[in-house]
């Protein structure tokens, strides 16, 4: 089968990745080997492609916003069969038998793999999976192109999201406004929530504003209405002591980037205190099951640009530069 092998990790523009003839993978017990249609660059892949994230494996295969069809099971698999239509996330696979595994909170576990990272991932022709981290995409009405980005994006968001505890008519604070942001948005518009969101960038205000925010603005210019709780979505530390600003009491604020730049609180008693910090840490099972089924019964496709097979290198590039035209891009195999 044909692949896009990471070979040794440097900038995108120097080309690490190498497209490649690598043997057809053979499923194992509670395996299954899915044919690729579509999957998603994500910014993850760049950082993993030019070694500012470790890869766990040499000539790693990227990718892990995979849909594609199951195109033959192990032995032992009964969670999803042959042809149907599946989608595989970040999180790869889990030992399954430490605490946080046994309560459902697999993201926390010490042995997690990812997808496209210690596991090879989706930019192949065919790749393998455990059943476990398989996802039955049928029945959800979106082209493949729009629901690879669903799959770490959306998935991510609302593991996110899911760290709250909030009530219709509440307040709920989004600083950034990414596709993550979008997908959160959607999912508490639905719910009742009111939606404030935060972004230094006028374009995406404007898509703010369009996709119905109750309120939008900048928040180091124009505090919004006091929040019960918040989302910071760009990896910026001083972002943080602003969020929490506008939090009421007993607030709840979520970090959802993997790295983050210096955090200082300078005044603890009125910004902090009173108030918790959360992280956001890998992703599991159930907040992706859930974020599918919400995708069943609201429209949260979103604009992506699709690059052919062959230029997967040449659409990471363009991804780096920011020069597409959608927010997200996919490459279809």
């Amino acid at each position: 089968m044909k692949a896009w092998v990471l070979t040794e990790p440097a900038p995108i523009e120097e080309h690490p990745l190498e497209l490649t003839e690598l043997l057809m993978p053979q499923p194992g017990a509670h395996e299954v080997r899915v044919r690729v249609q579509v999957c998603g660059i994500c910014r993850t892949d760049l950082h993993i492609a030019e070694g500012e994230l470790p890869a766990g494996k040499e000539r790693l295969v990227l990718g892990h916003e995979i849909v594609g069809v199951v195109d033959e099971v192990g032995e032992g698999v009964t969670r999803v069969r042959a042809g149907e239509k599946v989608g595989v996330t970040w999180l790869g696979r889990t030992c399954g038998v430490c605490k946080h595994c046994l309560a459902g909170r697999e993201n926390y576990c010490p042995d997690f793999q990812a997808t496209g990272c210690d596991l090879d991932g989706g930019f192949a022709e065919y790749t393998l999976a455990h059943e476990e981290a398989v996802f039955s995409l049928e029945g959800i009405p979106q082209s493949d192109e729009s629901l690879a980005p669903l799959l770490c994006a959306g998935v991510a968001g609302h593991c996110a999201f899911r760290m709250l505890t909030m009530e219709a008519g509440e307040r709920l604070g989004l600083y950034g406004y990414g596709p993550t942001a979008y997908y959160v948005q959607r999912i508490a518009d639905h719910l009742g929530l009111s939606v404030c969101v935060s972004s230094r960038s006028a374009r995406n205000r404007d898509r703010a504003q369009r996709n119905g925010a109750a309120w939008v603005g900048n928040a180091a210019d124009d505090p919004p209405p006091d929040l019960e709780a918040a989302i910071v979505f760009p990896p910026a530390g001083d972002l943080v002591e602003l969020a929490l600003r506008h939090l009421k009491l007993g607030g709840v604020l979520v970090l959802a980037p993997v790295a983050m730049s210096l955090i200082r609180i300078e005044d603890y008693s009125t910004n902090l205190w009173g108030r918790d910090i959360r992280t956001l840490y890998n992703v599991n099972r159930r907040d992706a099951e859930e974020i599918l089924q919400f995708a069943r019964e609201i429209d949260l496709s979103l604009g992506t640009e699709v690059f052919p097979f062959e230029a997967c290198q040449e659409g990471m590039i363009r991804v780096r530069r920011g020069e597409i035209s959608e927010a997200n891009a996919a490459v279809r195999i």
